[in-house]
């Protein structure tokens, strides 16, 4: 369900019809336009030859898209969405390899400029 406006995603009901079951109510996930900002980002980080995998998990109380140098490793940066900061340090923010907070906010786009840089500085 889209918590801006209140209504289902369409994708969610198909694949309840197709699989015969319901969907899975109170995951968090990222909505269209989160996804595409970071899937941006990511494409161009694949063209550049600095990530090669990643993996999105929708879980109950916080969605994470994590991003992997190699398919074997740990993951080098973890993008996570927990709707229940928003109003207090704000619902994104990018995890580096280490489990250190690299940046915190309520907007996607500024988060994602801690990522965005590191390449430029390279």
């Amino acid at each position: 369900m889209d918590m801006i406006s209140g209504e289902a995603d369409p994708s969610e009901s198909r694949a309840a019809e197709r699989t015969g079951t319901a969907p899975l109510q109170g995951l968090v996930t990222f909505n269209r336009l989160e996804l595409n900002r970071i899937l941006n980002l990511y494409g161009r980080m694949v063209a550049a030859g600095e990530w090669r995998d990643y993996a999105i998990d929708f879980l109950k109380d916080t969605a994470v898209f994590s991003i992997f140098r190699r398919a074997s490793e740990v993951p080098i940066y973890r993008i996570v969405k927990d709707p229940r900061l928003a109003r207090k340090q704000g619902a994104y923010c990018v995890i580096g390899a280490s489990g250190q907070i690299l940046r915190r906010g309520h907007e996607l786009d500024r988060v994602l400029l801690v990522i965005d840089r590191k390449l430029a500085l390279v």
